[in-house]
């Protein structure tokens, strides 16, 4: 399961999430420059990553558009790099779940 780390979320983070989830990357690795959220939707969709952002943004585009992809939506407020991985390591788990469950689309972590 790859991770798409959302640009409110530092690109330092895959280093500490790396060997948890594989593969993970961040949106500025995707494209230079203002990435829009319908580009982030659609290469998660077509790359098959799970989007990881505190943006409610992408709650409501699933609300219209259904799932995939899946979203981890980050309901703490601003955290720490190593904070931030550190949740997403221990909910690996219910992210596992939510992934090969897909009754749910969104996984939000407080």
């Amino acid at each position: 399961m790859k991770l798409l780390l959302d640009e409110n979320i530092s690109y330092r983070a895959l280093k500490y999430i790396d060997s948890h989830f594989p593969g993970s990357v961040h949106v500025s690795n995707i494209k230079k420059g203002r990435i829009t959220d319908r580009e982030i939707w659609d290469y998660a969709k077509r790359n098959d990553f799970v989007i990881t952002t505190y943006d409610e943004d992408f709650y409501e585009w699933q609300q219209l558009r259904d799932f995939p992809p899946f979203i981890i939506w980050l309901r703490f407020g601003n955290a720490s790099t190593r904070y931030i991985a550190g949740k997403l390591i221990h909910h690996k788990n219910d992210i596992l779940k939510m992934v090969s469950d897909e009754t749910k689309g969104v996984l939000e972590i407080y």
